[in-house]
């Protein structure tokens, strides 16, 4: 046991070394900050996901368990602006962050990074939504079930609605908010855009009855843009936009619903990104497909 122990001790010391090393070298050399942070990135992850699990469990006992996301993302708030410099600015003057229970919340997808910018914004009772094979996990299935994660059960394949039915009920009941990225993917862009939505989030949202709001993060390309292997410190500005009600709403507004937030979010996106870099930007072009696709219960 010593031996174990002894080496993972020695591994740990020789990361944190080589991590600092890199840092060091970023002075003359920026490539080397993109790896200096990526890796402090990774290891304030693992950390605060060993957190996650333990601190779940106790707020669980106590009877807070719906804050154990909040709780953990505070926690890698806090670590990741220690070791890499990186934060987000929340612009939310009307509070809506706080005080619309439940609601969906849905955001723009620009890379890895997101992750932290949840840890900056989310609010109490409210969790990220996952596929309910995942609560079979060992450690992650665990803390996704003790934190609340709002489970969507995608071996239904017949349609996105269908796929939200069970998470929509869950809303209601618990009051537990969620965090939706309607894109599906990172758009890794240099540049203020939006890839087309997937309609799952609006679904959930008419079917739980509950609000939308959406909150748009500024492109931050400045502070990370993988393509080029840049990765520095740096201040990145989030706006929380109005709650959007859908109380009498059905299935067959969710296509317009869609497209009208998605067109408001991107308006916002370049507003809020054209101020942070001091200069006007001009409006993406509109895709073919009217800024939705449609997406069946797998992929929901």
């Amino acid at each position: 046991m010593s031996t174990v122990l002894y080496y993972a001790e020695l591994a740990a010391l020789s990361y944190l070394g080589f991590t600092a090393g890199l840092f060091i070298l970023s002075l003359k050399i920026a490539a080397a900050g993109f790896f200096a942070r990526l890796l402090a990135s990774y290891i304030c992850m693992i950390a605060c996901a060993l957190y996650g699990v333990f601190v779940s469990m106790f707020l669980r006992i106590v009877g807070y368990g719906g804050i154990s996301q909040w709780a953990t993302g505070r926690a890698f708030k806090y670590t990741m602006r220690l070791t890499t410099g990186v934060q987000f600015n929340i612009e939310d003057p009307h509070g809506y962050l706080n005080s619309t229970r439940p609601a969906v919340f849905i955001g723009n997808h620009q890379t890895e990074l997101d992750v932290l910018m949840l840890g900056c914004i989310f609010p109490k009772y409210c969790s990220v939504t996952a596929k309910s094979s995942l609560k079979k996990m060992p450690l992650l299935g665990w803390f996704m079930s003790l934190s609340r994660t709002v489970f969507i059960d995608r071996s239904n394949s017949t349609s996105a609605r269908s796929a939200m039915a069970g998470a929509a009920s869950e809303i209601r009941n618990k009051r537990q908010s969620v965090y939706m990225f309607p894109e599906g993917t990172r758009s890794y862009s240099k540049e203020p855009m939006l890839l087309p939505f997937k309609k799952g989030a609006f679904h959930l949202a008419v079917q739980a009855g509950a609000p939308i709001v959406p909150v748009v993060v500024a492109n931050y390309s400045n502070v990370l843009y993988v393509k080029k292997w840049w990765f520095t410190s740096g201040t990145i500005p989030v706006k929380v936009l109005k709650p959007i009600e859908t109380k009498y709403l059905t299935s067959a507004n969710v296509e317009d619903l869609a497209r009208d937030t998605r067109e408001l979010m991107l308006r916002e996106l370049v507003d809020l990104t054209s101020k942070a870099r001091g200069t006007p930007i001009a409006m993406p072009a509109q895709t073919s497909t009217n800024g939705v696709i449609r997406a069946s219960g797998a992929s929901a």
